[in-house]
């Protein structure tokens, strides 16, 4: 039953977002292809890596990395910032292009945390954020994130 729930959750986040990236393709507003989408989705979650951390994560040569980046990098929706650590490192970072882009999973994320908050009590919520911060955490290390600051 707890698998099935899950599973349930996961497919109706990305329906949703399949519905909505769908939606602006009949309006000629994307211009990402799927992989590129998933490429972002990474890239955004990986909080500005380097191409070379990219393409480790994704398991992809360096050379096939920045190929897939220079597309993303010319269809404006990433750009290169040099890193104020080292002057010879680039990281990839998201435009406002992407955000806007991006916000239609972000939107209906909200709207459904709205809901849970209102459905239950604040101790109820304050136990589902616990959880799922040790399924985060704890139970899925073979996804290693930075942690938000």
């Amino acid at each position: 039953m707890l698998e099935e729930s899950f599973a349930e959750v996961y497919t109706k986040f990305k329906l949703h977002f399949y519905q909505e990236v769908f939606s602006r393709f009949q309006n000629r507003e994307a211009s990402l292809t799927a992989v590129e989408t998933f490429c972002m989705e990474i890239i955004l979650a990986l909080k500005e890596p380097t191409i070379n951390e990219f393409a480790s994560f994704v398991h992809i040569s360096s050379p096939n990395a920045a190929y897939k980046v220079n597309s993303l990098i010319q269809k404006g929706y990433v750009e290169k910032v040099q890193s104020s650590h080292d002057r010879r490192e680039y990281h990839l970072r998201p435009t406002q292009k992407y955000m806007n882009y991006y916000n239609i999973s972000t939107h209906y994320l909200q709207q459904v945390m709205n809901r849970v908050k209102a459905r239950f009590t604040p101790e109820e919520a304050r136990q589902l954020d616990e959880m799922l911060q040790v399924v985060g955490e704890e139970l899925m290390p073979e996804v290693e994130l930075k942690r938000s600051e």
